[in-house]
C-alpha cells in the first residue's frame, strides 16, 4: 500500500471480504496521517468497515472514495461509499437502529451516523446508493512518545 498523501483522493474497491480488510486498514492510516486519536481512529474505522460492508452485502459490492479535508486549521476526512445495487427504498427506516434487510443486527446506518460528524445517503430505488460521511480531528493528537 502507497505511503499516505493528505493531498490525495484514494478510490479504492469494494468487491469481496479481503477489499474490506484493505479499506479498514487504508482508512486507519489516513485518519492516523491526518492527526486523529486512537479513539476517533476506531470510531472512524468501525463506521467505514460497516458502510464497506453493506456495499458489498446490500449493494453488490462497489467503491470507496477517501478525500482529506481542511478547512483553515481543521483536518477531517470523507468517505463516499458508493455502489449500483438495489437502492435504499426508505433511508429514514434504514436508518432506524433494529431495522435489518438481511437478519443482521440493524446496527449499521444508525450505528455509523453516531460514530462520524455527518452522514448523508443519495438512494433511489433500482439505482444505487451513495453513503457519505465526515469526520473531524477534535482536540490535539495523543503524544505518542508517551509523554502525554
Amino acid at each position: 500500500m502507497p505511503a499516505f498523501d493528505p493531498t490525495a483522493t484514494t478510490t479504492m474497491p469494494i468487491g469481496s471480504d479481503a477489499d474490506l480488510a484493505w479499506v479498514r486498514q487504508r482508512v486507519r492510516q489516513c485518519a492516523a496521517g491526518l492527526g486523529f486519536g486512537l479513539v476517533q481512529q476506531t470510531k472512524l474505522v468501525t463506521a467505514a468497515s460497516e458502510l464497506a460492508r453493506n456495499t458489498l452485502v446490500h449493494g453488490g459490492g462497489g467503491q470507496v472514495e477517501i478525500t482529506s479535508l481542511a478547512d483553515g486549521p481543521r483536518r477531517g476526512i470523507r468517505l463516499a461509499f458508493t455502489d449500483s445495487g438495489p437502492g435504499i427504498g426508505d433511508v429514514d427506516l434504514a436508518m432506524t437502529d433494529g431495522y435489518s434487510s438481511a437478519c443482521g443486527l440493524g446496527l449499521g446506518l444508525g450505528g455509523a451516523r453516531r460514530l462520524v460528524d455527518e452522514l448523508t445517503v443519495d438512494s433511489r430505488a433500482g439505482q444505487g446508493a451513495v453513503v457519505t460521511v465526515v469526520a473531524w480531528v477534535t482536540g490535539a493528537p495523543a503524544d505518542r512518545r508517551g509523554n502525554g
